[in-house]
């Protein structure tokens, strides 16, 4: 892992330098790589890459994230409508913004890729015996995030009237079923479990 600083034989290193992007190498590769939790595709953190670059270009020119939605100006620079990009650039360009130079300055995955794995010489974690349980852990996580939105929804609805109560127990249950067996188990003890257990079987019984 090399300094961001000295990290400029890349469009996406000249750029994180350029727009003084401090720790996105970092956050970048931890996203890829699964450090921190479920991996960002490619495609993804280009797309958070240029938001991040746009927000910053909004800055310098003294407009804030909160009076400017960075994801619908992104969205509306790469779309295919274009009333929508003409009306964006010329709203950026009142501004002050250079948006050919922005657009410009933009990175695509592959610039990405080339990125972490050239100058950050980051590679992907192999395959081993932890990834079963690192798919269970999120999926735990996820249960428990949608666990808390209900909460927090049934105690909203009940302060203002639209819900009897807010003592309710909420139970999450992310369940797969087995299209041959129609076995029916919780996802996370399929993982667990390898399976349900019925091809297994069925190989079995072909042996007798």
């Amino acid at each position: 892992m090399t300094s961001e600083a000295s990290e400029t034989n890349t469009k996406v290193a000249r750029v994180i330098q350029e727009y003084d992007l401090d720790g996105m190498g970092e956050s970048l590769e931890a996203a890829w790589t699964g450090e921190t939790g479920e991996r960002t595709s490619l495609r993804d953190l280009a797309d958070e890459f240029n938001e991040s670059v746009l927000e910053t270009a909004l800055r310098n020119v003294n407009v804030s994230s909160v009076s400017a939605d960075v994801s619908s100006i992104y969205d509306a620079l790469r779309g295919e409508s274009e009333s929508s990009t003409t009306r964006v650039r010329r709203r950026l360009e009142r501004e002050g913004i250079d948006v050919d130079k922005l657009t410009g300055d933009f990175v695509t995955h592959q610039a990405i890729h080339t990125y972490l794995t050239k100058e950050r010489k980051a590679s992907l974690p192999k395959a081993d015996d932890n990834m079963a349980d690192r798919k269970v852990e999120t999926i735990e996580k996820l249960q428990g995030r949608v666990a808390a939105v209900a909460e927090s929804a049934i105690s909203s609805l009940a302060n203002t009237d639209e819900l009897d109560r807010d003592n309710y127990d909420v139970l999450v249950d992310v369940r797969a079923v087995c299209p041959n067996c129609g076995s029916d188990a919780p996802v996370v003890e399929l993982i667990r479990q390898r399976g349900c257990g019925c091809t297994a079987n069925a190989n079995s019984a072909k042996g007798d």
